[in-house]
């Protein structure tokens, strides 16, 4: 028998390992700083209360993203599942980013919202609806092994939109013409550098079956609907904000608040180079699979204590050299932020596994529980202490989120173990 040092399979496999982590990590760091520098570009130059709105619709159409992406790439990408095919999931992909259009439109209509607020809005959930047939075409990438192709479009996206945006915003200072450079870069890279390796993938697009896409639909609505609730509970506190106090209260907070996003991004490049190694780990073997878990957990927990390290030391100063703001008196708001993501990415992770294992309903109800704490919680803190109050309820939604999740990741571990060892027995006896 070969050696896996001396078996060019083993090694090949290597090579990939490395190249889809590095390039993942350096699209997804991309993805995860470039609403910081779209926020430094807008804060600097079209003032405090333009930012505000622009913070507020990045947020609100990145709610509506998931309404395109659905299930979500990750629930493609571990479907093991013979009755579908991935053109099942591209109707899927055209229905879903269709009812999103109109959700955006609804939403704006509903909160009454007029002018560039409007327009904005509507701007940047078409740029999301683009994206979200990207995320499509990325777990067909994916599931071929090339998660590499996946971190170079992620990278040329954000650099090209942000460029793109920069560059009109200067010389207009019209957020609204800028927003249309963003939804330009989005689709050009998407028809000229994602849909073509799709298609080198082997992948030819079938004719559509209702009763497959229907069934989708079904199977996916948990994981749609815990994964609404996560990004309505991340941004609760945000539309507190919205309907109680003034728009350069949004971009304060808006502003603070940047850290935990980008710690909850991390969390997603951490994951995403291990989904396979997840479906094959609880396929086969139930304690790999809770090691590699935890071992994602810690690495998530040691990034988020230097973060928090780094934040008490330098984290205003910089912001507010970053941002050119004021940004006085709210260290503590900024901590609770960064403790509350650290907490948002290691549940993250522990949904992913939770996905593998097809626990999407747990979650749901996990999740329905949790906003309506977060709910509450953000309406009475916003009202008595402003942006501070918006820090602290993300913080305790998180925190509550985090203790749900590990209580009901464990005791479904516990009943798969105690399941295959009464399989074990029962094959024994027999």
């Amino acid at each position: 028998m070969s050696s896996g040092k001396n078996n060019p399979k083993s090694s090949l496999d290597s090579v990939n390992l490395r190249k889809n982590f590095i390039w993942n990590t350096i699209g997804s760091t991309a993805s995860a700083f470039v609403s910081l520098f779209y926020m430094m570009i807008v804060t600097r130059l079209n003032g405090i209360d333009d930012a505000g709105i622009f913070s507020f619709a990045f947020s609100t159409a990145a709610i509506l993203l998931v309404i395109g992406t659905y299930s979500g790439r990750t629930f493609q990408v571990t479907d093991k599942n013979k009755k579908t095919s991935d053109s099942d999931y591209f109707y899927l992909k055209i229905l879903t980013c269709a009812v999103m259009f109109i959700a955006g439109l609804v939403f704006c209509l509903m909160r009454r919202y007029s002018g560039e607020k409007f327009i904005i809005i509507m701007f940047l959930t078409v740029a999301r609806i683009i994206e979200a047939m990207a995320e499509y075409a990325y777990a067909v990438i994916q599931k071929k092994d090339r998660l590499y192709q996946v971190g170079r479009s992620m990278l040329m996206k954000s650099v090209g939109g942000l460029v793109g945006f920069f560059i009109i915003d200067y010389f207009t200072r019209n957020i609204t013409l800028s927003c249309t450079m963003v939804i330009i870069a989005n689709l050009l890279i998407m028809i000229f550098y994602d849909f073509p390796r799709v298609f080198k993938t082997g992948f030819r697009l079938e004719g559509l079956c209702g009763e497959r896409v229907w069934y989708l639909l079904r199977i996916g609505f948990f994981t749609f609907g815990f994964t609404f609730l996560n990004f309505y509970i991340v941004n609760t506190a945000r539309y507190a904000l919205d309907s109680i106090t003034s728009d350069s209260a949004q971009t304060i907070y808006g502003i603070i608040a940047m850290p935990a996003s980008v710690i909850a991004l991390i969390g997603q490049y951490l994951i995403q180079p291990f989904l396979t190694s997840f479906k094959k780990f609880f396929a086969s073997d139930a304690a790999k699979f809770q090691g590699l878990v935890l071992k994602l957990c810690l690495a998530i927990f040691g990034i988020g204590m230097v973060c928090i390290l780094a934040a008490w030391l330098l984290g205003i100063p910089v912001l507010e050299l970053l941002y050119a703001i004021e940004l006085d008196g709210n260290l503590w708001g900024l901590i609770m932020i960064i403790i509350g993501g650290l907490f948002n990415a290691l549940v993250s992770i522990i949904s992913a596994a939770l996905v593998t294992m097809r626990r999407t309903g747990d979650q749901f109800w996990i999740y329905c529980a949790a906003s309506l704490a977060a709910f509450a919680s953000s309406q009475i803190l916003v009202t008595a202490s402003g942006v501070f109050g918006a820090c602290l309820s993300y913080m305790f939604s998180m925190m509550l989120l985090f203790c749900m999740y590990a209580g009901v990741f464990f005791y479904r571990l516990y009943q798969l173990k105690t399941n295959h060892e009464q399989e074990v027995q029962r094959a024994t006896r027999e």
